[in-house]
């Protein structure tokens, strides 16, 4: 018998996010306690300059452009760049459709190409959120519909893949579903 979960509290709601307060047994029968966040989950969009994924296979890091937002992230209490993201706060709404929604509203881009590379646990320790990855290509440019005062204030810059990857390495590019998406697109050349 693994760990079973025997009873949860739910402590507070606050948007699409519920704390809860999960009463838990292992294996061995012993009781204890784990409070985490329930969150609906999380898109992460790569965006590359090239009209097909096929375009990739064999092209340098260095020729393959990407879009970073930067944006205000209160628990830090500073501005991070990262790939276009958002919560799946629609609900019954796929991630898919999340992802380029997301995508126009932070990045006034939208993509005709969208591949789906994976899904990463953001913060297992504290939270049942998962973020899907996505690639994104074909792009053109849309109307921009930023929302709440850190999107307002959020800045776009184009950067090649490998000068992303070499931040990534400088510990100036820290947000984890940045570097595994770059990480994934990388592989795919």
């Amino acid at each position: 018998m693994g760990f079973v979960s025997r009873s949860q509290k739910l402590l507070h709601r606050w948007a699409v996010w519920t704390l809860v307060e999960d009463h838990l047994e292992d294996p061995s029968g012993g009781a204890f306690v784990r409070t985490y966040v329930d969150s609906p989950g999380a898109v992460g969009v790569v965006v590359l300059h090239v009209g097909s994924i096929e375009e990739l296979k064999g092209a340098e890091l260095s020729d393959v452009k990407t879009t970073l937002v930067r944006q205000f992230r209160a628990p830090f209490g500073k501005e991070l760049w990262e790939i276009p993201a958002g919560m799946r706060d629609v609900d019954s709404e796929p991630p898919e459709v999340t992802a380029h929604r997301e995508l126009a509203e932070e990045a006034g881009l939208e993509a005709s190409v969208l591949v789906r590379l994976g899904s990463m646990a953001s913060a297992p320790g504290i939270t049942n959120s998962m973020v899907e990855i996505f690639a994104a290509c074909g792009l053109r440019e849309v109307p921009i519909d930023r929302h709440g005062p850190e999107e307002e204030h959020m800045q776009l810059r184009v950067v090649s893949v490998a000068e992303a990857l070499e931040e990534v390495r400088r510990g100036e590019l820290t947000d984890a579903k940045t570097i595994i998406g770059l990480q994934w697109v990388r592989d795919l050349l």
